[in-house]
């Protein structure tokens, strides 16, 4: 082994690596233009001695923290940003190192050389041959991440327990896991050996470079246990060493990112059961229009990433061939494991992963490593990736130009890690996830660069298994056939790191050839069925890897086209986005499958065979999917955004996903781009970076409903509603931020008694405009389809996402209340919050006015305009009455008031007033913020600790974790 140069300093003696100018130069092969940020640092392996020192000073090792603050002052920086101060808040990302910031050479085996830079930490691998590139990222992976490692493939195999410790939260993670993707060991290595038999020389090829993986990770456990500086102090607290890595961690651990960050769909049972909510209060046609209005499958006011339809999943909901409606009362959750101790258990739900509700698992608030993986992956959704690309005719260079980056929520040391690899079929730099970095997942290469969003569309169904015999076995094809019981064994002892009492538990799921059970009951008048959640990627956990292999390799991609190509190998469910110095590009991946004809794709149907998927194989577990061409596309609009939004016109959303209404976040930063490149303006890079951050501190509500709640309000007599509407006028003049004024010196928001009184009033707001009229079951069932929005009082303090909230339920329907009142009555017409443009010599604030405009008067009528802020207003006819063509995809009722302004007006008002009794302590003053009960502490971006070494929570932000800025001038020859 040649000179190994560990994070303490201290070298091993060996031959000396080669010089740096023998290696790719910095910048060869590479365009410039790149940048990144990934917090908090590079570095996530501690030694003893490093943890020693950080108990007894609080010193962090190198590397462990240095981008922190650069990713927390953009938000301070902002709305003032200039194109100089970007290197300020983002490193070079360029390929290579300089000779000069060269901080470690090394040489894990021949043929390949890991180089560390001085001022971040990245590893920069070089490769003789492609094995060797492998080789050396599972080398780098265990260097930066091997405890992290170590944690997430014991979580993908629902053992967490085993290895971390039996408390609640660790045995919580371990019945979610393996109520998702249940594997024997005999799965995951048949999901590797069936590779070169299902995508021949490229899936051998896959294999081999696992192997080579495998080895690289491997070598440095086996350096590890020689050399003590090597070893996460981790393992000691744990009472446990570091086993080899094996193929089937990799499968497994793919699962689990797969399985909560690329699928969407499977809550078609709870639909169900929403939908029978709406009928029993409203009556079978009625409640299907009620239910159809809150389900916004495809709202036409919904913004979207593209303006070409895209048609998916038209059949008809209410369509009954194969339909499965449960009986009333007859649904029971048919759990892996037995109930944890309730007094452990928190107030949120792991159900919240996607999983279907019946199955979901109470997360325990403990603390522990199982506790803080469920609570982040339960709102990943909610906290996500976003991407923004303007084209190059609208840029001020002549380029296209993007900010991008995925969301995966915060960890220390972080879920995901920054590479710089180059081999023979690998020029590419950006972040990945450690214990699967066989390659850049998120990132750029010479000339180009990529980023995803978690998609959610509906590649996950729930089927119906007719039982037969007894509980455990079911009718296909006319055989009636046995489940499959799948078992996992885990036990415990106490350690210095959890000191649970020792104890053992098993966990079972029960498998069917579609896939695994998680309620039971009876269907369509009294047949027993058990309810299987059907995952098109399930037994196909790495098949991504080929598309994301072609993402890395410059021979392969090219061109916006071979782009696509590349991302529709990919068979997670993902937005991908592509940009070079001429292009910008989009493409959704994911296996979508061709359901059965006649069939509903939005409630449960039976599993007896006839209603399977297109060519569904049970054994190989393949399907006939949807083409490429009808997945949501495009190659140089003018511009595109992504913020895990709906991607097109009529790509239908799937049946978990009630939030794609007529307010969605992602408008907030394609309204900044829409007004900066209007009339032939052009924006730069820096603006760009705005577009993106200004919204990450924005309170969604005052920035989209406020003007129509305030017209609702109307002019109140009671000095103390005055006294509200003018705290919440002033945070809109002042632009809606929940941001700290004085750079995150304060402790405090500006306008915080606004920000207060919003956090109090939003949920009693919802619960007077709908609960009235939808009565106790329908509006607590359509509260379990779609949360209220964070921040939601009573829960442990949480980031706010302003994602999948009731906030286009709240529009639509004040919208169309107002639209049927006489004249006068209309919706205030008021601008959008003033942007700060830039100008030659840097950025010009202009504050945003007052709410203080008055609508304009108007005849009654079917006339219509728009608005300011993008609503259609016109008059329509009483509220049971057929949608008017003021609004587009109106309600098929009024719901506040049931019509009546006067009665909406009387409980807004009435909720507000509530509201304002409500205490900081109440709603903020929990966990955390128990001494701090104040919105700024409650919001504060709060990290997963899955090391010794723990990170204090950062400034609130909505934005990506790793985030890229793309600032092209030139593409590189091809040969």
């Amino acid at each position: 082994m040649l000179a190994l140069i560990v994070a303490t300093g201290v070298a091993i003696a060996a031959a000396a690596p080669p010089a740096v100018a023998d290696l790719q130069p910095y910048g060869n092969n590479d365009a410039g233009g790149f940048r990144n940020v990934l917090p908090p640092g590079a570095a996530g392996v501690d030694n003893a001695t490093q943890f020693a020192q950080f108990r007894a000073t609080g010193a962090r090792p190198p590397h462990w923290a240095d981008q922190q603050p650069l990713y927390d002052g953009l938000l301070y920086a902002s709305p003032t940003l200039t194109h100089d101060q970007i290197a300020s808040y983002y490193k070079d990302a360029t390929f290579g190192v300089k000779p000069e910031d060269v901080a470690s050479m090394e040489t894990p085996r021949s043929g390949v050389v890991i180089i560390r830079d001085k001022q971040y930490g990245v590893p920069h691998i070089y490769g003789q041959t492609n094995d060797d590139v492998l080789f050396g990222e599972g080398y780098a992976g265990a260097e930066d991440r091997l405890f992290l490692m170590d944690v997430l493939r014991h979580t993908a195999r629902g053992q967490l327990s085993s290895f971390a410790g039996g408390s609640a939260g660790d045995r919580a993670m371990d019945r979610t896991q393996w109520g998702i993707a249940p594997y024997t060991e005999a799965d995951l290595q048949s999901q590797i050996d069936l590779a070169p038999k299902l995508y021949g020389a490229l899936g051998a090829q896959l294999v081999d470079y696992l192997n080579n993986y495998l080895a690289g990770i491997n070598a440095y456990i086996n350096a590890a246990m020689l050399n003590p500086n090597l070893m996460p102090a981790e393992y000691a607290a744990f009472g446990t060493t570091p086993a080899p890595w094996k193929g089937t961690d990799l499968i497994a651990e793919a699962s689990l990112i797969g399985g909560i960050f690329g699928k969407g769909g499977g809550n078609e049972l709870n639909s169900a059961q929403t939908l029978q909510a709406f009928e029993s209060r409203f009556g079978t046609q009625a409640g299907q229009a009620a239910w159809s209005d809150f389900r916004a499958k495809n709202d036409p006011e919904a913004p979207t990433t593209v303006a070409a339809s895209f048609p998916y999943e038209s059949t008809s909901p209410f369509a009954t061939k194969g339909l499965a409606m449960p009986d009333p009362g007859s649904v029971a959750p048919a759990p892996v494991g037995p109930p944890l101790a309730a007094a452990a258990t928190g107030t949120s739900s792991a159900g919240a992963m996607r999983t279907p509700a019946p199955q979901s698992v109470p997360i325990p608030d403990d603390g522990s490593i199982g506790s803080q993986l469920l609570h982040m992956f339960a709102s990943h959704h909610g906290l996500a990736s976003n991407w923004e690309l303007v084209n190059a005719n609208h840029s001020t260079n002549g380029h296209s130009i993007a900010v991008m980056g995925p969301q995966v929520g915060y960890y220390v040391p972080q879920i995901l890690m920054e590479e710089d690899i180059h081999g023979p079929n690998f020029d590419a730099r950006g972040a990945t996830f450690p214990g699967v970095n066989l390659m850049v997942q998120l990132g750029h290469g010479r000339d180009y660069a990529w980023s995803a969003t978690t998609a959610t569309s509906d590649n996950v169904d729930t089927f119906a298994e007719v039982l037969c015999q007894d509980d455990y076995h079911y009718m296909y094809k006319g055989q009636c056939l046995p489940m499959e019981k799948l078992d996992r064994m885990n036990s415990w002892t106490p350690t210095a790191g959890n000191m649970t009492p020792a104890g053992s538990e098993t966990l079972t799921a029960y498998r069917t050839v579609h896939g695994i059970v998680f309620a039971r009951g009876t269907v369509n008048g009294g047949t027993k069925v058990a309810f299987v959640t059907a995952r098109t990627t399930y037994f196909h956990e790495a098949d991504s890897s080929i598309g994301l292999f072609q993402l890395n390799d410059p021979n392969f991609v090219r061109d916006p086209q071979s782009f696509q190509q590349a991302a529709s190998n990919i068979n997670f469910g993902f937005n991908w986005s592509y940009v070079d110095a001429d292009h910008i590009a989009y493409y959704h991946s994911g296996w979508y499958p061709q359901r059965a004809d006649g069939t509903s794709p939005d409630f449960p149907i039976l599993g007896t065979g006839e209603f399977d998927w297109k060519g569904y194989d049970p054994n190989l577990h393949t399907l006939a999917l949807l083409p490429f061409a009808q997945h949501p596309s495009a190659i140089d609009p003018d511009y595109l955004v992504s913020w895990n939004n709906k991607q097109a016109p009529n790509w239908s959303a799937a049946d978990d996903q009630y939030g794609y209404s007529s307010v969605f976040r992602s408008a907030m930063i394609a309204d900044r781009i829409k007004a900066d490149i209007a009339n032939g303006a052009k924006m730069g890079v820096a603006q760009l970076v705005q577009a993106m951050e200004e919204p990450a501190s924005e309170d969604i509500r005052m920035i989209y409903l406020w003007p129509t709640l305030k017209q609702v309000l109307g002019s109140p007599s009671d000095p103390r509603l005055q006294h509200a509407i003018a705290l919440l006028d002033k945070w809109y003049a002042d632009g809606g931020h929940r941001r700290d004024a004085n750079n995150g010196h304060a402790g405090t928001y500006a306008d915080n008694e606004a920000v207060t009184l919003m956090d109090a009033w939003w949920p009693k707001l919802l619960d007077a405009e709908f609960h009235p009229t939808l009565g106790d079951e329908a509006f607590g069932k359509l509260k379990g389809m779609l949360a209220f929005g964070n921040p939601n009082p009573g829960t442990d303090p949480t980031a706010p996402d302003f994602a999948e909230g009731w906030y286009g339920y709240v529009s639509k329907d004040l919208r169309d209340l107002l639209g049927t009142q006489t004249a006068g009555s209309s919706p205030i017409a008021c601008p959008r919050p003033a942007k700060r443009r830039a100008t030659g010599k840097g950025r010009r604030a202009r504050k945003r006015q007052a709410v203080t405009c008055r609508a304009p008067r108007r005849k009654t009528g079917h006339r219509h305009r728009r608005g300011k802020h993008g609503q259609r207003v016109g008059a329509r006819t009483p509220a049971t009455s057929p949608a008017p063509a003021g609004i587009p995809g109106a309600y098929s009722r009024i719901y506040c008031g049931n019509g009546s302004l006067d009665t909406c007006r009387t409980a807004l008002s009435n909720s507000l007033l509530a509201a304002l009794n409500v205490t900081p302590q109440q709603i903020y003053g929990k966990g955390d913020c128990a001494s701090n009960a104040q919105a700024e502490c409650y919001d504060q971006n709060r990290s997963v600790i899955a090391s010794a070494i723990d990170m204090p929570p950062a400034p609130f932000q909505n934005r990506p974790t790793f985030q890229q800025v793309i600032e092209l001038t030139q593409r590189l020859p091809r040969f």
